[in-house]
């Protein structure tokens, strides 16, 4: 069963599981990262990725969100799928100082915004990531390192127009050697159409343009 082909419930306010979501459980599924080893899911929204990694093997799952409604849909989509998930509320790493996992991924917010302030309710808080969309990828490979096993890794995925390069040179300064390990062209969803003016006007995409790139970064620790 695919993740379109899954019911999960996604209460307003709550990320519905859309088209990077089916790549990066694409990635899971084909490559068996998550295969026996310990799994956090940073940013769960409706738990679609932590239900992924179970399904491919993992031998525990640790999903993480800040929002309220995020951590109750992720605990009964769990539940309801029967896949035993350790569902946990707080900012990305925080809930879970001092642990490592053999493998982290992460769908984060990553759409460019109108200003840096990040929205505190509603639904925008489930895209919006600052001026140039990479507010919250910073901080997750900012902490990827000292949250991964010596043999772990770190999958994420965004939009190229928030840079992939600056993603793996970000992990890089972290001592992680990273790369493009997937990648889809979609068209643009409803929030990046409504801004593609504002989008051009920065540069971050070509004039006309009506699709985006995703990207699946892939890290490890160096040597």
């Amino acid at each position: 069963m695919t993740i379109a082909q899954m019911y999960l419930l996604s209460p307003p306010g709550v990320y519905r599981a859309q088209g990077d979501t089916a790549v990066m459980a694409g990635v899971l599924a084909r490559t068996g990262h998550a295969a026996g080893r310990d799994v956090l899911d940073l940013g769960t929204g409706s738990g679609a990725l932590a239900l992924a990694a179970a399904r491919a093997g993992a031998a525990s799952v640790t999903a993480v969100d800040l929002s309220r409604r995020s951590v109750a849909a992720t605990w009964l989509n769990t539940r309801m799928h029967g896949a035993r998930v350790s569902v946990r509320r707080g900012d990305l790493y925080r809930p879970v100082d001092g642990r490592r996992f053999g493998l982290i991924v992460a769908n984060p917010p990553y759409v460019p915004a109108e200003t840096a302030t990040l929205p505190r309710y509603g639904i925008a808080r489930c895209w919006d990531a600052g001026l140039d969309g990479r507010t919250l990828l910073d901080r997750i490979c900012d902490g990827a390192e000292s949250h991964l096993t010596d043999d772990g890794r770190l999958l994420v995925i965004h939009s190229a127009v928030c840079g992939a390069e600056a993603t793996v040179q970000r992990l890089a300064r972290h001592g992680l050697v990273a790369e493009v390990v997937d990648r889809a062209r979609i068209p643009f969803g409803p929030v990046m159409r409504a801004r593609a003016a504002m989008l051009e006007a920065r540069g971050l995409i070509e004039p006309g343009e009506t699709e985006e790139d995703l990207v699946v970064i892939g890290a490890r620790r160096a040597g």
